[in-house]
């Protein structure tokens, strides 16, 4: 189980941005056929992702695994801890949508909760702007995530190495 649960650090930020954009596509399709069963899977995947990265999240793996490897991008590779932020994000917005429908049947709150996932998931898959990943930062400045948490975030060095001679 040690395994099962860890997240990768450093993330792919293209395999990164394709996930986010299958959240979009999905989360659309929602929102305008009124599928609203499909916020559970859309939830599973937000939750399998924080937990475990793609491990647990068949679309995930489809992008890290089948998708990515296909494009002719090379690896952007930018650190874990925020993007697993990211992810616990998108589990808390989708899971209050689920709590919303399947709880409430409040469909206002519902629709507000999803629409959000689909601008944030937008930012992130096309413009490489992930709201979670600041906010991530932004918490660190304040002191609330301890630096240790993400040196890569602290030391830019450590994100990009120099060149080995």
């Amino acid at each position: 189980m040690g395994k099962l649960f860890t997240f990768p650090n450093p993330v792919n930020e293209v395999s990164a941005r394709l996930v986010a954009g299958g959240v979009v596509l999905f989360t659309l399709g929602i929102l305008v056929t009124d599928q609203r069963w499909l916020i559970a899977l859309l939830a599973y995947g937000f939750v399998a992702r924080a937990l475990t990265g793609p491990t647990l999240s068949p679309w995930g793996q489809f992008v890290t695994r089948v998708l990515t490897p296909a494009l002719p991008f090379e690896p952007k590779l930018v650190p874990g801890p925020p993007k697993r932020f990211a992810q616990a994000v998108g589990a808390t917005f989708t899971g209050g949508a689920a709590i919303a429908h399947f709880g409430f049947g409040n469909e206002a709150v519902t629709t507000v909760l999803l629409a959000f996932i689909v601008v944030a998931a937008t930012l992130e898959s096309v413009f490489a702007l992930c709201l979670g990943c600041k906010a991530f930062g932004l918490l660190m400045k304040a002191g609330v995530i301890p630096p240790e948490v993400c040196e890569a975030c602290n030391d830019l060095s450590l994100r990009h190495p120099a060149p080995v001679a």
